[in-house]
């Protein structure tokens, strides 16, 4: 298999089909899943734990859908120390993000002499947290999707993730919700995970959001019930560009395409570069690359990079990359330049922009601090990463003191009357002012 080489160097117009992503057309899984859907919402705990078996190959006959107490303890004593390290050093970094990142309580501001306005920041009631497990076990996503929800101080944050064989939760899992301090963990992923926080079964809770990346299968389940569930960040299958000037080092660039492309088929990874030397560089490095990988991980990324949704753009000029990616709008973008700060600037579409040569997006999907958790399929266009403000909800303030009612009032009153919705300007007529001076005698 030949890594995929577009050269558009002589061309002004970008093809359509290198924008498509392997979630653009749900229409095959949105058909499969929707009895699913409906078996969950029928039959509860019995469908969750049937589809546990047939779709998580889960063996043992004794398979409780919440992860216990001693699972948590028999986690901690296996895990890996190391492991435990890194899991505490991304847990301090990603929860000193959030909480700067939180906004405060309250705020209030005097729009006119005696008259405040302003928002109130409220926690959402109950958060699923969804961790996937398919193609590896993910304790970053975890931490990227429960430490907010901490740092929000949601009253119920839960996690719903797909069992193994062995119908346990990963170890490096179980131990990150401990350090987190989230106690609920279900076993339960898939389309099968989203029906059953969307609708609740007797072991499972209802929820009111759920936020997390997903398969094809988890997100045309969310598309399903948004009547019953916010879907929270459109987040699907893994994407990313590496954007690349003149000057840059093809073989960094192969090195950082390798990321995203390894973690499945669906995925998405671009080296979208102006410079042919670069572009060369990456292809002739990618194949020694690959050898380095263990073979699961190595199919992945040659399949993404050697297939429609991913490869090497060669661009006339840097400003056409540029433009490829804001059509594009990745879910990460690194942007390997002399001036990646000037280059920043041009960007308007992107999940996360990582900058420079030592950024790879690795750093920012387990350390960093930032929320990993970010808009797919051209979602970025409009969205931005997970935060602290997709645990919470606004609700706006008004107080309007006597002294500042009139001023307000009088100019109300003209909006309701030109509008005409008279009880709206009833309300603010001098009948109030008799109501307030004499009670109720009207």
């Amino acid at each position: 298999m030949s890594v995929i080489f577009h050269d558009l160097s002589d061309r002004d117009v970008l093809p359509d089909a290198l924008f498509k992503r392997t979630e653009t057309d749900l229409t095959f899984f949105t058909e499969r899943v929707a009895p699913i859907i409906e078996a969950v919402k029928n039959e509860g705990d019995a469908a969750l734990i049937r589809f546990a078996r047939s779709f998580d190959a889960v063996v043992p006959e004794t398979f409780s859908l919440r992860a216990e107490e001693s699972e948590f303890e028999q986690a901690l004593a296996r895990i890996d120390p190391e492991v435990l390290a890194a899991i505490r050093f991304a847990a301090e970094n990603i929860r000193a993000f959030h909480e700067a990142q939180k906004p405060e309580e309250m705020w209030l501001k005097e729009m006119q002499p005696g008259a405040f306005a302003g928002d109130r920041h409220v926690p959402i009631d109950a958060v699923a947290c969804y961790v996937p497990r398919g193609k590896g076990s993910f304790p970053s996503v975890l931490l990227m999707t429960t430490i907010p929800a901490m740092v929000a101080g949601v009253p119920r944050p839960v996690v719903i993730t797909p069992p193994g064989p062995d119908g346990k939760v990963d170890d490096a899992t179980l131990v990150a919700a401990r350090i987190v301090g989230i106690s609920e963990i279900y076993k339960c992923g898939g389309a099968q995970g989203v029906a059953a926080v969307a609708f609740g079964t007797e072991t499972v809770p209802k929820c009111l959001k759920i936020v997390g990346p997903g398969s094809p299968w988890v997100v045309a389940a969310k598309r399903q019930l948004t009547h019953l569930i916010d879907p929270g960040v459109p987040a699907g299958p893994s994407e990313s560009i590496i954007l690349a000037d003149d000057n840059a080092n093809g073989a960094l660039a192969a090195l950082d395409l390798i990321i995203e492309s390894e973690h499945g088929p669906d995925s998405s990874a671009w080296l979208v570069t102006s410079s042919r030397r670069v572009a060369e560089q990456a292809m002739a490095l990618l194949p020694s690359l690959w050898d380095r990988l263990d073979a699961q991980r190595a199919d992945f990324s040659r399949r993404v990079l050697c297939g429609e949704h991913g490869g090497i753009v060669l661009t006339r000029d840097f400003e056409t990359a540029i433009a490829f990616v804001n059509r594009y709008a990745p879910e990460h973008l690194e942007i390997m330049a002399d001036e990646p700060l000037a280059v920043m600037t041009k960007i308007r579409n992107a999940g996360e922009i990582l900058l420079g040569n030592h950024t790879p997006v690795t750093l920012g999907n387990f350390v960093l601090g930032p929320n990993a958790v970010l808009p797919t399929n051209g979602a970025a266009k409009t969205a931005g990463p997970l935060s602290v403000f997709d645990y919470m909800k606004r609700i706006s303030i008004g107080y309007v003191t006597a002294a500042g009612y009139d001023t307000l009032a009088v100019k109300a009153k003209r909006f309701a009357e030109y509008e005409g919705f008279t009880g709206h300007a009833l309300a603010v007529s001098d009948l109030r002012k008799k109501i307030l001076k004499d009670g109720t005698d009207v």
